[in-house]
């Protein structure tokens, strides 16, 4: 029998503030049909003055541990995936880590933008076969609000705050992460990007004056890219794992856009009904957004035991990544 990563539980956490497109109305020059129209995003969430990406984290971890019946002393590996961490150091997988008491697990943080979670899907798996562990802790979270800037009509309706969290177990069986898929393409990162709270802006007043801390994005460039990209990646895996588009059970995009997700589920002849959608009620959580959806999909009984659920992301970088699953 074939050792595979297994997803033994998920949890998620969303912030109780909900901002509608309405509430945006108040506050730049645009309109509820404009977002819907262009993003499908209707509300999303946002943390409190005194939620962190890491309270947001340690939630999600809790109930995905809980799900799985574990204890987090039993934890091998923590992963997280972000690209709001607290601060730069420590990772913010270290402060989950000393919250939950995984006395044991090695933390650290990956940022590869939205598509954080799988990357550090792939981490995870490869880790747990090659140090042959049991169990490994993979995270997405995000307080996407602290980074928007709310002048900017273009950027600060699309995003949103939340956290997802899954439970790997490496066993012998045939269900579970068959393969992942990650790339990278660094000669387009001007079209995405955060700039001024690392090196080389650092914390100034001219800094801020000039709205560096805030997330800048080409819309149109980044769409063009990314569904190519994302059909492409999602191919590469079928091939991989000797399957078709018609084996896939169901899509779980990363929620940046519905008109990405239903172009790229165009470009694989899958109908929307095997794809699934929240970007309308959490906007884009980045890193957070697979996970959440991947939680909500099954609990609404979208998955079943042996179904090929495939997860795709696109992010800046710019990355692109895909994971197969046979769950």
């Amino acid at each position: 029998m074939p050792k595979l990563c297994y997803i033994k539980g998920m949890g998620l956490y969303v912030p109780k503030k909900i901002l509608t497109n309405k509430d945006l109305e108040k506050m730049v020059d645009t309109s509820d049909e404009w977002i819907i129209t262009r993003t499908g995003i209707r509300e999303r969430r946002i943390a409190s003055d005194d939620e962190n990406s890491s309270d947001l984290g340690v939630r999600a971890s809790i109930k995905a541990l809980e799900n799985a019946a574990i204890r987090a002393e039993e934890l091998d590996l923590i992963v997280v995936g972000t690209a709001t961490p607290d601060m730069l150091f420590p990772s913010t997988a270290c402060i989950i880590q000393g919250r939950i008491g995984a006395t044991k697990a090695a933390a650290f943080d990956l940022s590869a933008g939205c598509s954080g979670f799988i990357y550090a899907l792939a981490v995870a798996d490869s880790l747990l076969k090659c140090c042959n562990w049991k169990y490994a802790l993979v995270v997405g979270t995000e307080t996407l609000s602290r980074v928007v800037d709310w002048e900017d009509r273009n950027t600060c309706v699309l995003f949103g705050d939340g956290a997802g969290a899954v439970v790997l177990e490496l066993h012998e069986g045939e269900r579970g992460i068959l393969s992942t898929h990650i790339h990278s393409d660094g000669s387009n990162w001007e079209i995405l990007y955060l700039p001024g709270i690392g090196a080389k802006y650092p914390p100034s007043p001219k800094i801020i004056e000039a709205r560096l801390p805030y997330i800048k994005m080409q819309g149109r460039e980044v769409f063009k890219i990314a569904v190519k990209a994302l059909a492409d990646v999602i191919i590469e895996g079928l091939e991989k794992n000797g399957l078709k588009e018609s084996d896939i059970s169901l899509l779980i995009c990363h929620q940046a856009n519905l008109r990405i997700i239903e172009a790229t589920a165009k470009r694989l002849g899958l109908t929307m009904e095997r794809v699934y959608v929240n970007i309308d009620r959490y906007g884009n959580t980045s890193s957070a957004s697979i996970p959440i959806a991947l939680y909500e999909a099954l609990a609404m009984g979208l998955i079943k035991p042996g179904d090929i659920v495939v997860l795709n992301a696109f992010g800046a970088g710019l990355t692109w990544a895909s994971a197969i699953i046979r769950w």
